[in-house]
């Protein structure tokens, strides 16, 4: 069996470094590929196996066994050691990335140092993304490095979409649907977990691998994302829209809005209404003044 590949790599300065996030290569291998490792790299670099079965093996962990779709992660650092299997060969595609959002991006779940073998539903958003930092890369393009940095956020989002947690992910939708729904109630967490049927770690356990956060910062995102809705699209006073996003107390909803918006709903309504200010009324005229 042959075997069939292209990489393109990327050499982003210092100030593209300052995205938070590059992309420093990229390709496609199909067929009868070489075993890698054991090696480390100082890099991440995700490799999306197509087609085909293999193993890898992580740091000191034992060798899984790979069916695709499936996920690895390589991360910096940590040893490994992957193939396909004898005879058979896999397709793969790879990219690999680096900048200090990766520390972001694995504080809200989407690279799994603890699971760095992940199951994928699809893998055709994945290979676009690879395709378009193909694109990137054609010679000349002087947005190169900036189109890849934002394509490599893309693949972040397809790898988190396309991963199947042994059916958790398909379970735990409904439960942030029902939690953003009911956000506006004035209910404690242990309160929402009681209303779907979950004890409080089963309901952060869920809102987590959901959403990258716990369900108190959950909730407090949808409140705070209504409420500067209701400020900027409406002249309710804010008094009203505290009440309306789950706020009891209009003084505590100031200061949490000022301390996560970063400015007082009053000020934010200035910088952002949409709202038309009524005409002013024309003054009534003088019983002395004449008729027009």
């Amino acid at each position: 069996m042959t075997h069939y590949s292209w990489m393109r790599f990327f050499t982003p300065d210092a100030v593209h470094h300052d995205l938070g996030l590059v992309c420093l290569g990229t390709g496609v291998q199909r067929g009868a590929l070489p075993v890698v490792g054991p090696r480390t790299v100082d890099r991440h670099v995700a490799v999306v196996v197509t087609a085909g079965s293999g193993w890898f093996r992580h740091g000191r962990a034992e060798r899984v066994a790979v069916t695709a779709p499936a996920l690895l992660w390589l991360l910096p650092g940590v040893p490994h050691h992957y193939g396909p299997d004898p005879g058979g060969g896999w397709d793969e595609t790879f990219v690999s990335l680096t900048g200090a959002a990766t520390t972001t991006y694995t504080r809200l779940g989407y690279i799994t140092p603890n699971r760095p073998v992940m199951p994928l539903t699809r893998t055709d958003e994945i290979t676009a993304v690879a395709a378009r930092i193909l694109r990137a890369a054609r010679p000349g393009n002087p947005l190169r490095d900036v189109e890849a940095a934002v394509a490599v956020h893309e693949l972040l989002l397809a790898l988190r979409a396309a991963r199947d947690e042994g059916g958790t992910a398909a379970a735990d939708r409904p439960v942030v649907d029902a939690l953003a729904r009911d956000a506006f109630l004035p209910l404690s967490v242990d309160d929402h977990a009681t209303r779907l049927g979950l004890t409080p770690a089963g309901l952060r356990a869920a809102v987590r691998r959901a959403s990258g956060r716990a369900p108190k910062d959950f909730l407090l995102s949808v409140r705070l994302t209504r409420a500067q809705e209701l400020l900027a699209g409406t002249d309710l006073p804010t008094t009203t829209v505290a009440r309306m996003v789950g706020f009891e107390d209009p003084a505590y909803f100031s200061r949490l809005f000022s301390r996560r918006v970063g400015t007082p709903p009053s000020r934010f309504r200035e910088r952002e209404s949409r709202m038309r200010p009524e005409p002013a009324p024309s003054p009534a005229p003088s019983p002395s003044s004449p008729d027009p």
